[in-house]
């Protein structure tokens, strides 16, 4: 059982941790692929049950597709299973380490969903409330889960959705055209193949956006008009603008050791939990009892 200063600690005074603090409290693999395993870092609510039907989040870490650590979400997945949800923070191949494709890590992503999904009475989590997160190509791995139809693994059980209930995305790659990011590691008739701005269309689940008005990665000209577009097409999607931003700013300085600054990582959290909570996916925040 953690104490009530415990909780108030990783909610409140994140700076007085670093990333390696928040452990997670089990790993699980989802998908064994070519001699790898990729796992799920899995952090539970307090007396989480299997009995239990929470709604659960996976986080997918930026990197380019080509690196990257489950541990950039570690304390935003903490924060989350102390409001009731199971979250993970889930691997995925990239091609530093496994001489993948954007193509493989789309892949990854759905499998990581549809895995959830799939094993949902044996984690206690409601299979009807599942939300795709991320950061950066992550946040372009989770807008895939949630606009991309196919590319899903071979020999999957396709039966069950990879499809998540939400997204929650922080300056994530939505266009993988020159006008975005990443257009070189596509062949030119793949330039919008997994391009979330070029699969727009009514239905989608409801999105949250976090972006800087400073990125010079991913511009800030991709978040409005995919916002445009799922408002167009009749969907849910708010955009949270950060002025003066640039590209990473959502991260805490718990995993961003260089950052001394947490009152932006802060204000992301506020606002990417107030979309949660609009969705009746979050329980009520834990305060410290008084001696």
């Amino acid at each position: 059982m953690k104490s009530l200063l415990l909780v108030f600690a990783s909610l409140l005074i994140p700076t007085l941790a670093t990333a390696d603090n928040f452990s997670p409290d089990e790993t699980m693999t989802y998908k064994s692929i070519d001699g790898v395993e990729l796992k799920l870092h899995c952090f539970q609510p307090d007396g989480h049950q299997a009995s239990d039907h929470s709604p659960a989040i996976v986080f997918f870490f930026g990197g380019g597709w080509n690196g990257g650590s489950p541990k950039q979400f570690y304390q935003q997945a903490r924060t989350l299973a102390d409001r009731g949800m199971v979250a993970f923070s889930a691997d995925y191949r990239v091609k530093s380490r496994n001489k993948t494709t954007p193509f493989e890590c789309v892949k990854d992503g759905k499998s990581a969903i549809r895995w959830v999904r799939q094993h949902a009475s044996e984690l206690g989590i409601d299979p009807d409330r599942i939300v795709a997160a991320g950061g950066s190509a992550g946040g372009h791995v989770a807008a895939c889960t949630g606009v991309i139809q196919g590319h899903d693994e071979p020999g999957e059980d396709l039966s069950v959705s990879s499809v998540p209930n939400a997204m929650v995305l922080f300056n994530p790659v939505l266009d993988t055209t020159p006008k975005g990011y990443g257009h070189a590691r596509f062949a030119k008739d793949q330039k919008t193949e997994i391009s979330p701005c070029h699969h727009v269309r009514a239905g989608i689940v409801p999105t949250y956006l976090a972006h800087g008005t400073a990125d010079t990665t991913v511009p800030f000209e991709n978040a409005e008009r995919f916002t445009r577009l799922m408002r167009e097409a009749g969907n849910r999607c708010e955009l949270s603008s950060f002025e003066d931003q640039k590209h990473g700013f959502f991260n805490s300085p718990n995993f961003r050791t260089k950052s001394k600054d947490d009152s932006i990582f802060q204000k992301v959290q506020e606002t990417s939990l107030q979309f949660l909570e609009s969705l009746g996916y979050l329980t009520k925040a834990q305060t410290p009892v008084a001696n």
